[in-house]
């Protein structure tokens, strides 16, 4: 499962979802369904956008989580 780590990261700086908007420039819609891990895909300039906003790489930002087996 791909999974995104933007509430952790925003945790750690205290921001809110307008902040990062205002700062970046990608629109609070598209934050927040990111946040909240509504979105199905998020596009190739909203992550280097986020990434140098939080001076981090992608795999601090996107990571596969193996599911746990059920057996």
């Amino acid at each position: 499962m791909v999974d995104n780590n933007l509430a952790i990261l925003m945790a750690k700086r205290l921001e809110k979802i307008t902040t990062v908007s205002k700062n970046t420039g990608i629109s609070r819609t598209t934050l927040t369904s990111i946040y909240f891990k509504r979105c199905k895909s998020i596009a190739n300039d909203t992550l280097e956008k986020l990434c140098e906003y939080f001076e981090c790489d992608i795999g601090d930002l996107i990571e596969i989580r193996k599911e746990k087996s059920t057996h």
